[in-house]
């Protein structure tokens, strides 16, 4: 009985290549599994595609709710945002696909996971750090590595080696950027921006929407509801949270939001330009911080800051299975508890501007704040807190006098 390998199945020529590529070199009964974080008609006809490429079975598993509600909501209520612009949109999808590919090699008994990520990426540790934190039995094939094997180096080599397999299929010829897609965003590489010094063309580039000077010159007011730190409804209508940024993404897309043109360092040492359209995601992020300002105290925010900081930085190389991710996890969703209210603003050419934010757990005190005297702040009380809170400040001058006098 032959062998089992789960593949990483997006439809593309590349891992449409490696069903005949597996079969012919490691006689494996190729099972493919296609994992759906929300990337649309992208799945159209992949059923046959993968059946007459010589796959045995195909899986399409929608994981859509899960990548939202156990990945997303964590790091938004993290503010995990990598090298302060990349919102994490390739980094958190890898470790739910990676749970279903283990998911699904276990339920066919199979001994061995195939994935298409290049050697020079970062989703090659994305998904092998998952592996072997849930299935280290499992063995990993990355055909891009094995260049003594996997021969193709071109998109005309694997049309021509599909065609000699008898997989005649239409895949296009050109040369476009390499995109990866989900829920929460997409991402654009390669042609023009491989060289930093060119302007990206968003005209020929954009999917999810357009550039703020093509948004219209009327603005649009949002309102969204949370509770705990979890986005519960916009507008006044209740929906799960998948559903509040397929919403989202189609007004920030509308009004330009969520744009960026990041050189990112990869975890494998080398700089990367990328464009990332998330303009659903911006907004959430937005609207969460915009709630959270009003309900944490300082030292917690500052903290929390930090930890999301490291969060990311986790989420991005690939570790979040590990027991880092978990603490970090754990003490963001200790400071959600509170993270309750309500959020209005404005979008208006690529801009989100604040219109008022509501909480029951409001530490915003008008009363302390006002430039009037109210009953809970004496001013005097600030002289005795200066002299205290500056001592250090003060003791470490006096002692640099004593030092310069002493050398005269």
């Amino acid at each position: 009985m032959k062998e089992k390998v789960i593949l990483a199945y997006s439809g593309g020529l590349d891992t449409t290549a490696m069903i005949p590529w597996l079969k012919e070199n490691f006689d494996y009964d190729v099972i493919c599994c296609c994992v759906n974080c929300g990337q649309g008609n992208e799945l159209d006809g992949l059923d046959e595609r993968a059946k007459l490429s010589g796959a045995a079975k195909l899986y399409i598993e929608d994981v859509t709710d899960e990548f939202c509600d156990d990945v997303i909501v964590p790091c938004v209520q993290a503010g995990a945002v990598y090298e302060h612009k990349y919102l994490l949109g390739t980094s958190m999808a890898r470790p739910v696909i990676a749970k279903r590919l283990v998911e699904i090699a276990r339920k066919e008994g199979a001994t061995t996971i195939c994935h298409g990520a290049t050697g020079k990426g970062n989703d090659q540790i994305r998904f092998e750090l998952a592996i072997k934190a849930l299935a280290p039995d499992l063995k990993v094939i990355a055909p891009w590595r094995m260049t003594d094997v996997w021969t193709m180096q071109s998109r005309e080599d694997e049309i021509e080696f599909c065609k000699k397999h008898g997989i005649d299929l239409p895949f296009d010829m050109s040369h476009s950027y390499s995109r990866d897609r989900n829920l929460w965003h997409i991402s654009h590489e390669g042609l023009e921006l491989e060289d930093p010094s060119n302007a990206p063309n968003y005209d020929h580039m954009l999917v999810l929407g357009v550039t703020p000077e093509k948004a219209p010159d009327e603005g649009e007011y949002v309102t969204m509801t949370f509770e705990e730190g979890v986005p519960k409804t916009i507008n006044g209508k209740e929906m799960k949270v998948s559903d509040i940024i397929r919403e989202l993404n189609a007004l920030g897309g509308k009004h330009g939001i969520g744009i960026v043109d990041i050189v990112e360092n990869r975890v494998v040492g080398m700089k990367s330009r990328g464009v990332y359209e998330t303009p659903g995601g911006t907004i959430l992020m937005e609207a969460h911080d915009q709630l959270e300002e009003l309900c944490l105290d300082r030292e917690t925010m500052e903290t929390k800051k930090k930890l999301g900081s490291q969060l990311a930085q986790v989420v991005y190389e690939g570790k979040w299975f590990t027991p880092l991710s978990e603490a970090l996890q754990a003490f963001v969703k200790s400071t959600q508890k509170y993270v309750t209210g309500e959020v209005k603003f404005k979008l208006y050419k690529g801009n989100i501007i604040k219109a008022g934010t509501t909480s029951p757990y409001s530490l915003y005190n008008e009363s302390l704040a006002s430039f009037t005297t109210g009953d809970l702040y004496d001013h005097n009380d600030a002289s005795g807190f200066i002299t205290l809170f500056g001592l250090p400040l003060k003791v470490r001058a006096m002692k640099l006098m004593e030092v310069e006098k002493n050398k005269k």
